[in-house]
């Protein structure tokens, strides 16, 4: 799995347990709709650390616990 899918499924991951949308999501977290549909629909092949800071924040999760999930291991490495 490439790290944009993993991030990509996180956020799907952790939208799905706190029971809320990814327009929802984008509202919170302060970002447009269309960035992150972006990073979920893989459009985005590297998404902004400051994005996924900011839906750490609206998730009231921190980025260490975001990338603590057996999704990060074993990645692809893109160049």
């Amino acid at each position: 799995m490439k790290i944009s899918e993993a991030i990509a499924q996180r956020i799907l991951n952790l939208c799905d347990s706190k029971n809320i949308s990814i327009n929802k999501l984008a509202i919170m977290s302060g970002l447009t709709q269309s960035t992150v549909q972006s990073i979920i629909c893989g459009k985005s092949k590297n998404p902004k650390l400051l994005t996924i800071v900011r839906i750490c924040d609206s998730l009231n999760i921190k980025l260490e616990d975001f990338f603590a999930d057996k999704l990060f291991n074993n990645l692809d490495i893109e160049l």
